[in-house]
């Protein structure tokens, strides 16, 4: 298990310790995605955490809703963490809402996405590393 995936998972666990709680891992590789999701999904297992792990190759908000969401928090249970991988679809501005926390997975030169609270570089996936923007010094028409 990767350093990095080890310090999302201690900050996500800091900042929501308990509850149901939803974690999107999304970039503009889907494939790639899912891959980032797993890395996390290991690293809060091995926190002790219950983990059910979904991915949308589509990012279709209304059958993410209706089929992996309403039932994960309808499920029951008081405690667990549903994590979501896929495309960019799944931060769009309706979707933004649904969740706790963003992972925004990028390789190389890949614009991050301003609403990310992580961003991870998987140019090298056996390795991936922590990155941080300014999102201050960034242009006002970014993203726009």
């Amino acid at each position: 298990m990767s350093d990095a995936w080890s310090d999302i998972s201690s900050e996500f666990l800091h900042l929501y310790p308990r509850g149901r709680r939803l974690v999107v891992v999304a970039g503009a590789d889907a494939d790639r995605s899912r891959q980032a999701a797993d890395g996390l999904a290991q690293a809060l297992t091995a926190a002790g955490q219950q983990v059910a792990r979904q991915h949308s190759a589509d990012g279709d908000e209304q059958a993410l809703r209706a089929d992996v969401i309403a039932p994960f928090r309808d499920s029951g249970d008081d405690a667990g963490i549903l994590i979501v991988s896929g495309p960019p679809a799944l931060l769009s501005e309706t979707a933004r809402g649904l969740w706790n926390f963003i992972v925004w997975q990028l390789a190389g030169d890949e614009a991050p996405h301003a609403i990310a609270s992580a961003l991870v570089d998987l140019t090298d996936p056996a390795n991936p590393t922590r990155r941080f923007a300014d999102y201050c010094a960034l242009p006002s028409s970014f993203e726009a």
